[in-house]
Parts: C-alpha cells; structure tokens; sequence
C-alpha cells in the first residue's frame, strides 16, 4: 500500500480525536502512515508531494475562520500541484456560531482547485464526535486506501 500522511491540528482535542480515529483505520493495512501536528511538527507544503493520500483535519475557529497555525500552509498550497494526490478533510465546528465547518471546506476546495482526486465525505461535526462520526473518519480512511490501491 502506500504513504499516507494524517495532518491535523486541534484546539479542543475533538478534531485529534477524529484524526486518532483515521490513524487507527490507517494500521489494519501495509503501508506507510505518517501523523503531523500543524502545532507541532514542521511541515513544507511540497512534503504533501511525498505521499498518495493526504488527510487534513481542521476546526473551524469563531467565525468561519481557519485556524492560526494552518493560514501559511493553506496559502502556500495555491502554488502546489497536487494531481494524482488523493485527499480528504475532517473537522470539528460549533453549530452556534453563524459560520459552521467554513474551514474545512475552504481547506477541501483548495485542495481540489490544485488537482488533488478528493473524497467527497468532508467529515465536519459540531463539537465532540459520535460514534456514527468516528464510524465517517474510519471510512474516510478506508475509502483513502481504496482509492490509492486502485
């Protein structure tokens, strides 16, 4: 199988949650799985030219907005070509605000206008995850898997 990468960033620890659950799917297969932090790790743009399949877990902030830590990264992405890179988008969001799961489908739009192959489920849930939206992360995965396995 290939390399997939798992990037995400979290400031309530929901959107970790759902990328744990991505990551978790990820290990019943033979490939290469990496985790990175928007936080934590250092992360060039072009290193998303490394793997087959990139899923990019993001919350939305108050007002609709991306977070601090992924607005670099998003605007570098405009000057990369992701053709034949398979991607999808998860995500926590606050049903309260005007402005629900906006950063998750402007970081899925993005990818696509760069030629990224996307899977369609934009996995975007108010607040802490259910168990029928782990279930959404976990087939987010296998769906990524499918995909780059041909």
């Amino acid at each position: 199988m290939g390399k997939v990468l798992v990037l995400y960033t979290s400031l309530t620890g929901n959107t970790e949650v759902m990328a744990e659950a991505v990551l978790n799917q990820l290990d019943q297969y033979d490939g290469q799985v990496v985790s990175k932090s928007f936080a934590e790790d250092a992360l060039e743009t072009e290193e998303l030219l490394d793997y087959e399949a990139i899923l990019i877990g993001i919350y939305t902030w108050v007002d609709g907005d991306l977070p601090f830590e992924v607005e670099d990264f998003y605007d570098e992405l405009e000057d990369l070509d992701l053709t034949g890179k398979v991607c999808g988008t998860l995500g926590s969001a606050d049903r309260e605000y005007e402005q629900y799961g906006t950063a998750t489908e402007m970081l899925y739009d993005m990818l696509e206008e760069q030629g990224a192959t996307m899977i369609s489920d934009k996995v975007i849930v108010d607040l802490e995850p259910d168990d029928s939206e782990i279930e959404r992360c976990r087939q987010l995965a296998d769906t990524a898997m499918d995909m780059i396995s041909g």
